[in-house]
C-alpha cells in the first residue's frame, strides 16, 4: 500500500495511491506499507533513489542501514510494535530524505505512525516538510519508548510485590510460581525489544547529526537532535536498571522455587528416618525364627507396637528439638 499525505489547508491528507496511478507531486511524506509489487517502483521513479527491500532492511550492519547515496539519506530503525499484547514485536522501518520529500518503508503498524497521522490529519503546521515530519516520527517512536518503559517499570513493581508477598494458601504454590516466571520473561522479553530498539534510535540521530556535520538542518533541528541523543541515553541507562532489576527477580523466583523442592525433599528425609527404626523392629520380629521368646508370649505383640511407636516419636521429637522441622 502506497500512502501520499500532502498538505491541504491546515492539514495533512492522506492520498491514496492505486495501481499505476502517479505520485502527487506535493506530497511531503510518501508512506509504503507492506508495499504490494510495483509501488516501490512509484516511489523510485518519482525520486530517483533505490528503496531498500525487506531484507535490506532486516540486516544489521550499520552500513547497511544508515548511508548516504545520490543526496538522500537512508536509514533503518528498529520500533516495537504491539507492547500492550503478550506477544510485542520488533519491526525495522526504513526512512529516507530525498528531494526534500521523507519516504518511509514499513511492514507493521507501529503506534507512533498512527498517532502522528491522527494528529497532522486534525491540523499540521503551514510550513512542514519531509524533514520536519522525519523529526516529529523519530519523536514520537523515542516518548513511545519511554511510555513503554515508564509502563514496564510499574509492572515489575507489581511483580516484585507479588514475589515477596505471603501466598497464605490461597493457591497452590506451582501454580503461582509458573505464573510469575511466565510474567518475568515477558518483561525480560520486552525489555530486550526495546532496548534493542533504542540503540537503533541512537545510531539513527547519531548519523543524521554526523552526516556533513548536520548540514540542511535548522539551527532548531539540529538541537532536537541533541534533545534526542540526550533522552535515548537516558532511557537505555533505565532500562538498564530495569533489566537487572528483571534479572534479580528471576534469581529471587528461582530461589523460591528451590525453597520450595528443599522442604518437599526434606519432608520425605524426616519420614524416612522416623520410620527407618520401627521398620527395623518389624523386620526383626517378621523374621520366622523358630526361637523367638517374644513371640510366644501374650504380651509380645502389643510391646512390639509400643516399641515401634517409641521408635518413630524419638527421632521426630529430636528433629523438633534441632528445629530442623
Amino acid at each position: 500500500m502506497l500512502k501520499a499525505y500532502c498538505l491541504r489547508g491546515a492539514a495533512l491528507q492522506e492520498v491514496l495511491v492505486i495501481g499505476d496511478g502517479p505520485v502527487p507531486e506535493d506530497a511531503i511524506w510518501l508512506d509504503l506499507v507492506s508495499p504490494a509489487e510495483g509501488e516501490d517502483k512509484l516511489v523510485e521513479q518519482a525520486l530517483h533513489i533505490l528503496v531498500p527491500t525487506r531484507e535490506e532492511m532486516v540486516e544489521i550492519e550499520p552500513s547497511s542501514r544508515l548511508y548516504v547515496e545520490d543526496g538522500a539519506r537512508f536509514m533503518t530503525g528498529s520500533v516495537v510494535c504491539y507492547a500492550e499484547t503478550e506477544r510485542p514485536t520488533l519491526a525495522a522501518v526504513s526512512f529516507i530524505l530525498a528531494g526534500g520529500k521523507l519516504v518511509t518503508v514499513r511492514y507493521d503498524e507501529p503506534k507512533p505512525f498512527r498517532l502522528l497521522i491522527a494528529k497532522f490529519g486534525r491540523t499540521c503546521p503551514q510550513q512542514i516538510t519531509g524533514t520536519a515530519l522525519l523529526f516529529e516520527l523519530l519523536d514520537a517512536i523515542i516518548d513511545r519508548a519511554a511510555d513503554i518503559i515508564e509502563h514496564l517499570g510499574s509492572e515489575i513493581d507489581a511483580t516484585s510485590q507479588r514475589i515477596f508477598e505471603r501466598n497464605g494458601g490461597r493457591t497452590d504454590q506451582n501454580t503461582r510460581y509458573r505464573a510469575l516466571l511466565r510474567i518475568i520473561a515477558r518483561k525480560g522479553d520486552l525489555a530486550s525489544k526495546v532496548r534493542e530498539s533504542l540503540v537503533s534510535m541512537a545510531r539513527l540521530v547519531t548519523f543524521l547529526a554526523g552526516e556533513n556535520g548536520g548540514a540542511g538542518f535548522t539551527k532548531d533541528q539540529k538541537a532536537a537532535l541533541k534533545s534526542m541523543q540526550r533522552d535515548v541515553s537516558s532511557l537505555t541507562d533505565h532500562l538498564s536498571y530495569l533489566a537487572n532489576k528483571i534479572t534479580f527477580l528471576l534469581d529471587a523466583t528461582l530461589g523460591l522455587v528451590s525453597i520450595e523442592q528443599n522442604n518437599i525433599i526434606k519432608i520425605f528425609a524426616v519420614l524416612s528416618v522416623v520410620l527407618m527404626p520401627p521398620t527395623l523392629i518389624a523386620s526383626i520380629y517378621g523374621m520366622n525364627f523358630q526361637h523367638m521368646p517374644e513371640l510366644a508370649e501374650r504380651w509380645g505383640y502389643p510391646v512390639a507396637l509400643l516399641a515401634m511407636l517409641v521408635a518413630a516419636i524419638v527421632p521426630y521429637w529430636f528433629f523438633k528439638w534441632k528445629r530442623w522441622l
